[in-house]
């Protein structure tokens, strides 16, 4: 076994680091009204440095299950352990993710007297669920297949998504629809889950089902980058083997995004290459930096939240979703403790661009602090 089997890879931690805080700052500005363009998702076809930042996660899920494994993995079978392991984090991810979702209705109805009732109407998918699922098939998929032949599966699901999306005919919308409402992904929702428990109870869910399908591919790009770190040397042919695949996943995932849109809501097979892409020279960064140069000093910070990435993410969700439906005082229409803090304590002094981005970035410092405490006194929830 060589040095990296048995080491923690602190780099990627600081991946799922800035992965997180990224999270937390698009997620969090003090008014969706005043958001820089950067910092905001595609309205549709089309990328922004924010699409990036769930494929990341996707992707490093990945990294992390090629180490995950090789704990688990006896005289080359995976032990029954390993099957535990997997079925207890893929019931806890998806029971975490309906949490965040019911947790707006049950607040609703604690607050506000919404009906409780409204329960029964709750979002099924989500980010949580969509890892919990993906990271599901593709270990089963590492698992069970031949690792030459999950190359050719990749390939299958690719491509498969893309002439599905291209040729299947959608009712009402004809073939090759790849609007909002009339897309496969959203007929396929529409039709297994119901509109009552998809997005905003709308057409098209941004999570859907079928559209987790390709997010399977970006979860096993990731565990490739996790077997080729784990099985190689740490010095800088490491790094350069993983920046020269993110180069070439860049340019190929741009050209056939000419035929196929690069869409992080339909998570396009052009987005699953192009989003790699950046992940991969990414992580080789980190890599490089960390492993191979040493240079760890600057990373901590970054670590410290990567550490804990799940429940900082699931905890400060709750929060905001506390703070925006506490109201205060009388003022018609009525104003939410969350927007009250940023138009009180940032609007007013930085104005309302710049304040709303101040709102998010002291929001990732103040998660930052409570992680860094949970870090001294060696607090790590895992799941």
């Amino acid at each position: 076994m060589n040095h990296q089997q048995s080491t923690r890879l602190h780099s990627l931690d600081v991946f799922r680091g800035i992965a997180i805080a990224s999270m937390i700052l698009v997620n969090n500005p003090g008014s969706w009204d005043y958001v820089y363009p950067p910092l905001l998702h595609a309205p549709w076809h089309g990328f922004t440095p924010t699409d990036l930042v769930f494929p990341a996660f996707l992707f490093i899920a990945g990294a992390a299950m090629a180490f995950a494994f090789a704990k688990y993995t006896k005289n080359d079978q995976f032990t029954t352990k390993a099957y535990w392991h997997l079925g207890r984090r893929v019931a806890i991810l998806f029971a975490l993710g309906l949490l965040l979702n019911g947790s707006s209705i049950v607040l609703d109805w604690l607050l506000k007297g919404s009906p409780f009732s409204e329960l029964a109407n709750i979002r099924i998918m989500g980010v949580l669920q969509r890892i919990s699922l993906a990271y599901l098939l593709t270990a089963l998929a590492v698992i069970k297949i031949p690792r030459p032949r999950l190359w050719i599966l990749a390939a299958a699901i690719l491509l498969g998504y893309w002439a599905a999306m291209s040729w299947v005919p959608i009712p009402g919308y004809g073939i090759g629809n790849l609007t909002p409402e009339g897309n496969l992904v959203a007929y396929i929702d529409r039709l297994l889950l119901g509109t009552n428990h998809i997005y905003q109870q709308g057409q098209f869910d941004p999570e859907g089902l079928f559209s987790t399908l390709p997010a399977v591919v970006t979860v096993l790009i990731g565990y490739w980058a996790g077997e080729w770190l784990r099985t190689q040397p740490i010095q800088w042919r490491a790094s350069l083997g993983l920046t020269l695949f993110g180069l070439g996943c860049l340019g190929f995932g741009w050209v056939w995004g000419l035929l196929f849109p690069i869409n992080k809501q339909l998570w396009t097979s052009s987005y699953v290459v192009f989003t790699a892409g950046w992940s991969l020279l990414l992580l080789a960064a980190c890599y490089h930096l960390i492993e191979v140069m040493k240079f760890r000093r600057w990373g901590l910070p970054l670590e410290i939240m990567g550490l804990n990435a799940i429940f900082v993410f699931v905890v400060s969700g709750l929060v905001v979703r506390i703070l925006y439906r506490i109201e205060v005082g009388n003022h018609q229409p009525a104003v939410n403790l969350y927007g009250w803090i940023y138009q009180n304590l940032f609007e007013s002094w930085a104005g309302s661009m710049n304040g709303s981005l101040a709102f998010a970035i002291v929001n990732v410092l103040f998660w930052w602090i409570i992680l860094y405490r949970m870090y001294r006194q060696h607090w790590l929830i895992r799941i």
